[in-house]
């Protein structure tokens, strides 16, 4: 075999390996929805409430699937508390976690297309929208998708990040400053947008 050839040879087997490694990091959205059967107990139920302290749980229907794998490998590796979550996410492997991404995410996310003209008059939401706005697809890592969600929920939310619940997020000094009339604001605005959805629990 040739030099050129040997090159040839090798080049294909690595561009396989590596659309074998693409394609697995992606997950499986049909593997995701048999995983997902335990999820839909809670997330699959519209309005369903977390027992203590009481929120609606947040909607998952087109949620970005790198917020999910993210917020779920949290919960995996206990810097997010929750403790069912926490049960949750320590039975997953890592392709697990990216097969439910995958099927909650569907084939589109759901996107915040929230501009300067539409937070006209609400301030406290000037400093959300180089994450959850227009511009968030770009960011790196991915920022979750705020509207459509429970409004109960991001309350929860923000409040953890003020609290220190949760941290290592630009989101911990953004929320320390904000007013509790900032938060229900913010959360009202977001969750009366269209975005995320309750995942159909028929699909």
């Amino acid at each position: 075999m040739t030099t050129h050839l040997r090159l040839t040879a090798l080049f294909a087997l690595v561009c396989c390996a590596l659309a074998a490694q693409s394609a697995n990091a992606q997950g499986d959205a049909d593997a995701g929805r048999v995983l997902a059967y335990t999820c839909m107990g809670c997330h699959g139920i519209d309005g369903y409430r977390n027992a203590y302290p009481s929120y609606r749980v947040p909607r998952l229907g087109g949620q970005r699937a790198e917020y999910i794998v993210a917020a779920l490998d949290a919960y995996r590796n206990g810097t997010r508390e929750h403790p069912t979550m926490r049960a949750q996410g320590g039975s997953l492997s890592d392709q697990d976690i990216r097969d439910l991404a995958a099927y909650f995410e569907g084939g589109e996310s759901a996107a915040d297309t929230v501009t300067e003209d539409d937070i006209r008059g609400l301030d406290a939401a000037r400093a959300c929208l180089a994450c959850h706005g227009v511009g968030g697809d770009a960011v790196i890592p991915k920022p979750p998708v705020l509207s459509g969600q429970h409004q109960e929920y991001i309350v929860h939310a923000l409040g953890q990040y003020r609290s220190g619940a949760r941290s290592g997020t630009v989101m911990s000094a953004f929320a320390a400053g904000l007013t509790e009339d900032d938060v229900e604001a913010i959360a009202m605005f977001y969750s009366r947008r269209q975005g995320v959805v309750t995942p159909d629990k028929s699909e």
